[in-house]
């Protein structure tokens, strides 16, 4: 008996259709609380930038990010920008519209922590994503409050799904 039931399970599986792992340039993340949504989006070339998202939140609040690994210690440094200027921007314009920096860790399903992937290279989006003390930076940033928005996402998104 416990044969044939399993037989049955490998039979579904196999006729399962085989699902594509979602690479990050088109992966789609939220946080616990639904305080967030973090989209990722194809980066146009650039030297520099390896990952580009945007991070909606409510009040239709977005936030605008990019990665660039550093080349010593091989890290993705990411930053999240609320209305920066268009164009050519100084560091101190870059500085005012931060609201958020630091390395962005990912962890899979058994929990082992790795760093974000950069873009096209066929390593399928993380299950997790970990953007440190992200709730505290946008707590105190010029994004939040009445003209912005009113919930705090947390510091972890898990892997809602993939764009097409």
């Amino acid at each position: 008996m416990r044969t044939l039931a399993l037989l049955s399970g490998l039979a579904v599986l196999a006729s399962a259709p085989a699902q594509a792992a979602c690479p990050i340039e088109l992966a789609v993340y939220g946080d616990r609380d639904g305080a967030a949504t973090i989209d990722f989006r194809p980066t146009l070339e650039s030297a520099a930038v390896t990952n580009s998202f945007k991070m909606v939140l409510d009040n239709s609040t977005v936030l605008d990010g990019v990665v660039m690994w550093s080349a010593e210690i091989g890290r993705p440094n990411g930053m999240l920008m609320y209305q920066c200027p268009e164009g050519d921007v100084t560091g101190e314009e870059l500085d005012a519209c931060t609201v958020w920096q630091g390395v962005i860790y990912s962890a899979d399903a058994e929990g082992n922590i790795g760093l974000l992937p950069k873009e096209r290279t066929q390593s399928p989006a993380p299950e997790t994503l970990i953007f440190p003390d992200l709730g505290h930076s946008l707590r105190m940033s010029a994004a939040y409050g009445p003209d912005g928005f009113s919930k705090v996402p947390w510091d972890v998104f898990e892997l809602q799904g993939c764009q097409e």
